[in-house]
């Protein structure tokens, strides 16, 4: 039966999106899939045969070729075995539960790592050891963080795939899928060791001996998939000290993706690829790449919806970058057309079936400040506050300061400077908690200078105060408040703008006014500047690892937030 579920489908699905199962089922072993590759890969629920040794037939090649799919495939074999007076073999019964465990996104992901223990034993059970041990590395990987003594353990399972390699009870997918497991640990762990570029070496020379282990046997498929995912792997810890290298690595990923004809998306390597080609200028050949992905994609395997977010996030900042002809969006005339309908299109991908908090709060970010740089402020505030309230979930302080902030210039813009106050008042508060106390700073006196438009510089300052406790300050007076004199240069500097933000009170701004509000006293219209200077989303970027744009040094936190991503996909 080849690999089975324990090697292809761990080492080629893509990281995140609305899979094949959402963990209904878990109880029983079996998931139930709810996403397009359920349906097209386990075959439709009509006109399919009812017969119990045709559907198992079909689980079982699903399985063995890593397909999305397996997993609705399984239940559906086990339901008519049931019907049928039989049951699933136990090595049946694990590959069941090894393609519900990958199928575990979202708020099923806890239930993975459970799943592939339950697995690797009714792997021993059936003399299975290879794909036990495969098993055992996927639950050590599947949990919220992967430390020493996970990796140790990983290790250890290495050295035994190794040696029952070398007896023949391990092929040769099975043993390199393990290698590859604790690659991806040991890359997640990168910027925590106490010299990251010498681990990173080790590492990078570690995954070369891989791939001339695995090379030989790349006439088997799931060989293949190991393959492009260490290649991609390499690529990534490359990407930061040699980005022409890291080029030549990515592209071979893909190369052997497709060779290997491999019925999952390759959306993690073209995404890497992608971010690749920008950070080395060539944005063109990144833009062909990106909405050749957004396009492709075969019957029985279509994007999920949280690639295809991925993808629209990673050619938005592509064509924001470089303005290059050419569209994907449907009606997009222009660049900047384009990239409002990318990032609409984005939002509405991540709130598929298995909604992305991730990837749904950054895109309502981007397409909220886009709406809002165009002076859509009403649209804007009600992304912008979806948007928030993702952010609260995953519990990411500087992205809430930066979509705070937003909302401050919405309200401005909207000539209501109370509540500009308000969210750049809980923006200081989270702020005070960093190192550096210069946003904190800035955000206070934004905060005195929206309340000077509200009303006189004495009331700026006790509201100031008010909104300070309420926001965490503990009733203590922050040092970075700003005083009565402060606040009233503020005011002045603003004159005639806070007469027409009070007046504003009572009606709604024009646009000329809702343009010098929110302009913050510049001079002209547009939003305030210190908002682009503000940290980027899920806080300091580590060097090894992938933003949510597929770029190495960004802080995206799949490596230690989303395990899924190391089981599935190489970022």
């Amino acid at each position: 039966m080849g690999a089975g579920a324990g090697t292809g489908a761990g080492v080629g699905a893509g990281t995140g999106g609305d899979g094949a199962g959402t963990g209904a089922g878990v109880g029983a072993g079996i998931g139930r899939g709810t996403g397009p590759e359920a349906a097209d890969g386990a075959g439709a629920r009509t006109g399919e045969p009812d017969d119990p040794h045709e559907l198992l037939h079909r689980a079982r090649r699903l399985s063995a070729h890593g397909h999305p799919g397996a997993g609705s495939a399984w239940e559906l074999a086990a339901v008519a075995l049931r019907r049928a007076g039989g049951s699933l073999t136990p090595g049946d019964h694990a590959d069941a539960l090894d393609a519900t465990a990958l199928d575990c996104r979202g708020a099923a992901g806890p239930a993975a790592g459970p799943l592939f223990f339950r697995a690797a034993d009714l792997h021993e059970q059936a003399g299975q050891r290879g794909k036990a041990l495969v098993s055992r590395a996927r639950a050590l990987v599947a949990g919220p963080e992967v430390g020493a003594t996970a990796c140790a353990r990983l290790t250890e399972l290495c050295g035994r795939a190794t040696a029952l390699h070398a007896i023949g009870q391990a092929d040769a997918a099975e043993t390199a899928t393990v290698h590859l497991l604790r690659g991806r640990a040991r890359a997640d762990l990168l910027d925590t060791a106490p010299d990251p570029a010498a681990e990173a070496d080790a590492l990078r020379a570690e995954l070369t001996r891989l791939i001339a282990f695995a090379a030989p046997y790349r006439a088997d498929p799931a060989v293949l998939g190991v393959l492009a995912d260490t290649r991609a792997l390499l690529g990534r810890i490359t990407a930061p000290d040699d980005p022409a290298a890291a080029l030549v690595h990515l592209r071979a990923a893909l190369a052997e993706h497709r060779a290997g004809d491999l019925p999952w998306p390759a959306t993690p390597h073209e995404l890497l690829l992608a971010a690749a080609l920008r950070a080395t200028g060539a944005h063109e050949e990144a833009r062909a790449l990106l909405r050749a992905a957004l396009a492709a994609g075969a019957p029985d395997t279509p994007l999920r919806a949280a690639d295809r977010a991925l993808l629209c996030l990673a050619l938005a900042r592509t064509v924001e970058v470089d303005g290059g002809p050419g569209r994907t969006a449907t009606g997009a005339r222009d660049p900047e057309e384009e990239m409002v309908a990318l990032l609409a299109e984005a939002v509405r991908h991540a709130d598929g079936p298995v909604g992305d908090v991730h990837v749904g709060a950054v895109a309502r970010l981007r397409l909220g400040v886009a709406l809002a740089e165009r002076g859509r402020y009403g649209e804007a505030s009600e992304l912008l506050a979806r948007a928030l309230d993702g952010f609260t979930a995953e519990g990411d302080a500087a992205a809430r300061v930066r979509v705070r902030a937003w909302l401050a210039q919405c309200a401005l813009g909207l000539g209501e400077p109370a509540g500009a106050a308000r969210e750049y008042a809980l923006a200081a508060a989270e702020a005070g908690r960093w190192d550096e106390r210069r946003h904190r700073e800035e955000l206070s006196h934004r905060t005195a200078y929206a309340l000077a438009l509200a009303g006189s510089p004495e009331r700026a300052v006790r509201e100031w105060r008010g909104l300070s406790e309420a926001a965490g300050a503990g009733g203590t007076v922050d040092p970075g408040a700003p005083t009565e004199t402060e606040t009233a240069t503020a005011a002045s500097s603003a004159t005639a703008t806070a007469t027409s933000a009070t007046s504003a009170t009572a009606r709604p701004a024009t646009e000329s006014e809702s343009e010098s509000a929110a302009g913050g006293g510049s001079g002209v219209g547009g939003p305030w500047q210190g908002v682009y200077d503000l940290p980027e989303p899920f806080g300091p970027p580590g060097r090894y690892q992938v933003n949510v744009y597929g770029e190495v040094g960004g802080a995206w936190p799949w490596a230690t937030t989303a395990p899924g991503t190391r089981v599935q996909g190489c970022v």
